[in-house]
């Protein structure tokens, strides 16, 4: 494993200016294909423990230990400490697995909202909700500005599989309205993020997101992790931070 870059990125610089600029970068060939096998058996293991075969798993971090392994493994985080520091730890973790039994369009978004292990009421953190028993909140930009997602893919995606598409730049604009996206759309337009198995992809919460329905019946699986390197204020705690 290593840090193989996009075409045209030649060294370390290049990833983090690309992140800075365009709010996302594909890393090449993180993972080999036994990691990657494993990680699937393992998540597999943990709907048949008793879990509803869907779209996916929240609170994965707790519930399977090998993607704890790897959200804090060596290679994972020398990606997200060039951007967050030193003091990085990994705050959420969700399995999505489009396929023919759970086939979904995402619309463009931005990830807005965080996990926590209770709700307080604190100011700026606002628009609460209930997501399988898991308490979520919209926290200020601020916080949202100094977190980094990975998303490792366990399967190859591109169009015809529902691949992540993006807006560049997006993330750069904060929070944005419904006509805000609709002008974004229409100006800078959208990439489709095409994938490999083993490959990882970092991006900003903030950049502005969408995915398609699956045109053909095969997996499109994603390990999507969370990193941040401030705490929440308030007595707020990370839902899947290590205590």
């Amino acid at each position: 494993m290593g840090l193989w870059l996009e075409p045209g990125m030649s060294s370390m610089s290049d990833y983090l200016r690309e992140l800075e600029e365009n709010g996302f970068v594909i890393l090449r060939e993180q993972l080999g294909f036994e990691v990657v096998d494993a990680l699937i058996k393992d998540l597999d293991s943990a709907f048949i423990r008793g879990d509803k075969r869907g779209a996916g798993l929240r609170d994965l971090l707790n519930r399977v230990s090998s993607v704890r392994e790897l959200a804090d493994s060596e290679l994972l985080r020398a990606i997200v400490e060039q951007v967050l520091g030193d003091g990085v730890r990994t705050v959420r973790g969700i399995y999505f697995d489009k396929q023919r039994d759970a086939n979904w369009k995402v619309a463009w978004h931005q990830d807005l909202t965080i996990a926590v292990k209770e709700r307080i009421e604190v100011r700026g953190f606002n628009a609460w909700s209930l997501k399988g028993g898991i308490q979520h909140v919209q926290p200020p930009v601020s916080i949202l500005e100094h977190m980094i997602s990975v998303r490792v893919h366990l399967d190859d995606a591109d169009e015809t599989n529902g691949c992540l598409r993006v807006i560049p730049g997006s993330h750069l604009q904060g929070r944005l309205s419904t006509e805000q996206i609709n002008n974004l759309r229409s100006e800078v337009g959208s990439v489709s993020c095409v994938v490999k198995k083993g490959d990882v992809m970092v991006m900003r919460p903030l950049l502005l997101h969408a995915s398609s329905i699956s045109k053909r019946p095969a997996h499109r699986r994603v390990v999507h992790l969370e990193y941040c390197a401030t705490d929440l204020p308030g007595g707020l705690k990370w839902f899947e931070e290590r205590d």
